[in-house]
């Protein structure tokens, strides 16, 4: 009978976990775990990141293929993974573009380290890391009896090829435009310098640029007559290569414009020209640089109609006249892309006493020493003016006698 029992049982335990595993390819000896570390695999790609994550062991913890999501971004669909039940074991799909690095919140972080350079010589060169995680969502109760599952993955890449084969950084465009003699095509670039003497192009070190540094950014054009100018329509930064972003930070809109932004030369030239103060994203607080893409949506104009283009803050009467105007004395637009410009961000010292201590006096008191220094002081002042008291009282037993010396009084004989 006990044998019985103990096979019905080794039956329904059999039955129990194949019903779990249903319809995938899963093995019950194999698989009736809960995650582990060697259940990811990841490939870093060319142009993609590809992520395989064991399916099995998430079933048997309790999930399914839609708990799991990419940094904890559970509500959109393009974070979570897919099926492949035509592998053994079934697995669960990320794949994560290049391209578009940072939408489902993936990091980017640059650093440096020693490496072969585009000429093939040992040298410092800069590293892009790429890294994120999937998870499970936590659940809405106070307390739960499932796993929480996290998986880590991370890739690294030379910048330099991040920057060059993934496009994320273009700092180049075409544009055509119509002519009364023909269609020519104009080469626009977006350059950063150092300085307003627009000479010397911006370098950035290797620990990044201190935030709030000004860099100048100037809008070229090539095979241009003098018939044509460039106009900024606007300018705008964002953490990634794409222009589309977003998250972006607008530097001048219109008539809005940001603070630390000059503007010095638009639509009066074949380049334009402005100035900002670099910056770092809030969503990089983790670390301890920051990537800003500086992107500009441009186009050329007739040098005559150029002024009719220019916002004029307030009123519109321009702007009208420009519909007016000939469709062939202005070009279409082309977003232009520079970057990425590298901000660090200082640690800030967790104690400032310390440095205080430093440049000041080689010792110093804290409030307990000089409570009990200004105890003592005050009892041993309050101990002087007892003893002066009690020597004065002293000299006053010993004076009375002395005061007797007098003449005698006669009631006394």
């Amino acid at each position: 009978m006990e044998r019985i029992c103990l096979i019905l049982l080794l039956i329904s335990k059999t039955l129990s976990v194949s019903a779990q595993f249903n319809g995938y390819n899963c093995d019950a000896n194999y698989h009736s775990r809960f995650p582990a570390e060697r259940d990811i695999s990841v490939y870093c790609g060319v142009q993609t990141i590809t992520l395989k994550i064991n399916f099995c062991p998430v079933l048997f913890s309790g999930y399914i293929d839609t708990d799991l999501a990419l940094n904890g971004r559970h509500g959109d669909a393009h974070c979570r993974g897919f099926i492949n039940n035509n592998t053994f074991p079934t697995v669960v799909l990320f794949s994560i573009s290049l391209n578009t690095l940072e939408s489902c919140d993936n990091s980017l972080v640059v650093s440096t380290a020693q490496g072969m350079n585009a000429y093939g010589n040992l040298s410092l060169v800069q590293i892009g890391n790429i890294s994120g995680y999937i998870d499970t969502p936590d659940p809405p109760t106070i307390i739960s009896y499932l796993p929480g599952l996290l998986y880590k993955f991370s890739c690294s890449y030379p910048l330099e090829y991040l920057v060059n084969n993934t496009q994320l950084a273009s700092s180049a465009a075409a544009i055509s435009v119509k002519d009364s003699n023909g269609t020519f095509i104009s080469t626009l670039s977006l350059l950063l310098y150092n300085d307003s003497t627009y000479s010397q192009q911006l370098a950035i070190p290797m620990a990044g640029l201190t935030l709030k540094t000004r860099v100048f950014a100037a809008v070229k054009a090539t095979n241009l007559d003098r018939r044509w100018n460039v106009l900024m329509d606007y300018c705008y930064t964002t953490p990634s290569g794409n222009p589309n972003d977003e998250l972006r930070y607008d530097l001048f809109f219109s008539c809005d414009k940001d603070p630390q932004t000059t503007v010095f030369e638009n639509g009066k030239s074949q380049m334009g020209r402005f100035s900002f103060e670099v910056f770092r994203f809030v969503k990089h607080k983790n670390q301890k640089m920051s990537t800003v893409f500086l992107h500009c949506v441009t186009k050329l104009c007739r040098v005559d109609d150029c002024a009719l283009l220019m916002p004029i803050c307030g009123s519109r009467k321009k702007r009208d006249v420009l519909q007016k105007t000939e469709p062939s004395s202005v070009s279409g637009n082309a977003v232009i892309t520079a970057g990425p410009i590298i901000t660090r961000s200082d640690e800030t010292p967790t104690n400032n006493s310390q440095l205080v201590q430093l440049n000041g006096p080689a010792f110093r008191l804290n409030s307990v020493t000089s409570a009990l220094i200004s105890g003592v002081i005050i009892l041993g002042v309050m101990s002087l003016c007892f003893f002066v008291f009690s020597l004065t009282l002293l000299r006053g037993k010993r004076a009375s006698p002395a005061s007797l010396s007098g003449v005698r009084n006669p009631t006394f004989n």
